[in-house]
């Protein structure tokens, strides 16, 4: 894994990116193509089943950069610089196989700045792979070697995911190939505030699947199933203080996921929608502020002048309830829904206002104030 952290509760505000121009061309929402169903895909009996069934949909991930590092040479005890030494480091991580000719989701943090990326299947065949598109806000990233006929792993509905449900986790941790540990989801929609994003313009998107699956360096971007053999979740970091497993582990939604990897492939930049809004979790207190009728929902702080939420009509003290008919009660929880749609998309909000619940139909916009295309 990329990195390590120590898990810490911590109260914050988020900001919700904020837009200023006028709409423009509308953005379509995409789906990852899916051509037919998986290859040798196995009746579903137990996990074994599932291990079968998916295990080659899983590959390793090698990547290779070349760094300079300067040459000294010592002179009756003067350093003197001799010129540069070129070095080649190696990194190795999962994917997942979503499509049968060959593109392959992972996280962003695996191929992320890397000059070479090689795939080594399941049945041990090694592959030269391109990096078709990143997105360092979510820390996924598509791949794409050329091959046919390959399994791949169908997605699944994470929304659907209850907690307590038996999940697998296949991956390549410490460069062991075709591992699979098993476990339970053990939360949903968590913030760990451990994305860095280098682009300042996005705010980054975490609602992570939690799991007790066993999962190490080398697993991220690896598959978490379900018990359909279906892909759940990508699998990113685990919460540990000294770089190996101590419990637990996190992975992206699916759901999320089929967005991105959908975006990069058609456009290489990923659409993303804002409501422009900055917003605060309800808790006992705040609830007993603003008069609320229950402890839930999303406190609107602010809303930024003339973006989605704005022209629909939402003011500061409205508390959000409902995005696109889901409930939120959490900052990633909101994040995650508004993940699913793309700039011109028309997503409806339930709100409290007042003591009285309000609906409005909200026009997301992008980044930039509009709905036009961003590409790369």
């Amino acid at each position: 894994m990329r990195k390590t952290f120590v898990l810490v509760i911590v109260g914050l505000t988020m900001m919700v990116q904020a837009c200023a121009q006028q709409p423009e061309e509308a953005v379509k929402s995409v789906e990852v193509k899916h051509q037919e169903q998986a290859v040798n895909r196995l009746e579903i009996r137990d996990f074994t089943d599932v291990a079968s069934a998916t295990i080659d949909g899983v590959v390793h991930i090698k990547t290779e950069m070349t760094q300079m590092t300067p040459l000294y040479q010592s002179f009756f005890g003067f350093i003197i610089p001799q010129g540069v030494q070129r070095q080649v480091y190696s990194a190795y991580g999962s994917g997942v196989i979503i499509t049968s000719d060959g593109y392959i989701l992972t996280n962003n943090h695996v191929v992320q700045d890397a000059e070479r990326i090689s795939v080594t299947l399941n049945d041990r065949r090694e592959l030269p792979a391109r990096l078709v598109g990143n997105d360092p806000a979510t820390d996924l990233a598509v791949i794409k070697i050329e091959a046919e006929g390959l399994t791949y792993i169908p997605f699944g509905n994470s929304d659907l995911v209850k907690v307590g449900e038996p999940v697998l986790a296949i991956g390549n941790p410490f460069n062991l190939t075709s591992t699979v540990t098993s476990g339970i989801i053990s939360a949903k929609a968590r913030n760990m505030h451990i994305i860095d994003n280098p682009r300042s313009n996005e705010t980054p998107l975490e609602s992570f699947l939690q799991t007790d699956a066993a999962v190490n360096s080398g697993n991220s971007g690896g598959a978490l199933v379900n018990s359909q053999a279906q892909l759940i979740g990508i699998v990113t970091a685990i919460a540990s203080g000294n770089g190996n497993y101590i419990g637990y582990s996190f992975a992206i939604p699916s759901n999320l996921a089929v967005k991105v990897a959908g975006d990069l492939q058609r456009y290489g930049y990923v659409q993303r929608g804002y409501l422009g809004v900055q917003v605060g979790e309800v808790d006992a207190n705040m609830a007993r502020q603003a008069g609320a009728r229950d402890i839930k929902g999303l406190y609107v702080a602010k809303v930024t002048k003339d973006c989605a939420a704005d022209r629909a009509g939402m003011v500061h003290g409205d508390i959000i309830l409902r995005v696109a008919g889901k409930e939120v009660n959490t900052f990633a929880e909101m994040m995650e829904e508004l993940g699913l749609f793309s700039p011109g998309d028309e997503v409806e909000v339930d709100y409290e206002r007042n003591g009285r619940t309000e609906t409005t139909k909200v026009i997301l916009l992008n980044s930039q104030g509009n709905t036009q295309i961003i590409r790369k």
